[in-house]
């Protein structure tokens, strides 16, 4: 289901192509404040598609002011306040991306290039950590906060979590970039939920499983209990389901031994705990 944003960037798109198959665009057709007013309204690949249509567009579409806005809106916790912005590299040593200056329809672009195949690199190295731990299609919790505490040291932005994670391939990435939009960027559910929705994952279900230390009775222990949720995408972004949150949040601590997490399609796998001597 598209939302409504979607809708009338397509419309537009179909007006605007309408237009062009009408007209010659030139640059005394229509006010360059006017026609950025118009690309404004579109995302990055509308903008691109644009930009192929004639000279004019592509020249409009190039402009820096443009990809400055796009910039600022992908990436909101970066100081664009200071020329030039600074990026973090690999190594953790701070790079300053130079703004060429001189002109005035490649610099912002270049840095949204360059800022874009950043975080490609780096959403590569998560899929890549997660698909490494996760051959069964099932992960352990540790692994999965070590995995959205390495998205936090990324700073990695909810657009970048749409782009990289919400896609249709692994329901793991969904719930980490799920889970790490919720708690450490603070999204809104509901802008959430669009998101899942727009990228159609919101009824991906997982099913998150685990074990808590047997209660003592009269002097014995009981047995371990086993406890198992499968639950919907959307129904964890609408914060329906805070049991579990709570437990990928805990992780294995104190009374609960431990936590795993699968994809619930077409069920549930059952594996095996392996058996613990202990004390009494």
């Amino acid at each position: 289901m598209k939302s409504t944003e979607e809708r009338e960037r397509e419309i537009l798109l179909e007006h605007l192509n309408m237009e062009l198959e009408q007209w010659k665009w030139t640059r005394s057709s229509v006010p360059d404040d006017i026609a950025l007013e118009i690309v404004s309204f579109l995302q990055v690949t509308d903008v691109c598609a644009l930009g192929s249509c004639s000279r004019f567009w592509r020249e409009l579409c190039a402009s820096d002011c443009l990809w400055l806005s796009l910039s600022r809106q992908r990436w909101p916790s970066l100081d664009f306040s200071s020329q030039p912005p600074v990026l973090e590299v690999a190594d953790g040593q701070p790079e300053k991306v130079l703004v060429d200056q001189s002109s005035s329809t490649k610099g912002w672009r270049d840095f949204y290039i360059k800022r874009h195949n950043e975080m490609t690199g780096k959403a590569t190295a998560i899929v890549n950590f997660v698909e490494l731990c996760s051959p069964s299609k099932s992960i352990e919790v540790a692994d999965y906060l070590k995995a959205i505490a390495n998205l936090c040291l990324m700073k990695m932005e909810f657009e970048d979590v749409q782009m990289f994670l919400f896609t249709k391939q692994n329901v793991l990435l969904n719930l980490i970039g799920l889970h790490y939009s919720i708690f450490w960027l603070q999204i809104e559910a509901d802008s959430v939920t669009e998101a899942l929705c727009r990228c159609d994952i919101a009824e991906q279900q997982v099913c998150v499983r685990w074990w808590k230390l047997g209660r003592w009775f009269y002097g014995f222990r009981l047995r371990d209990e086993s406890h198992s949720r499968t639950v919907l995408l959307r129904d964890l972004a609408m914060a329906r389901e805070e049991e579990v949150f709570g437990v990928l949040n805990r992780g294995a601590i104190h009374e609960v031994l431990r936590v795993q997490i699968s994809d619930a399609v077409p069920s549930c796998t059952s594996w095996a705990f392996p058996d613990m001597q202990r004390q009494g």
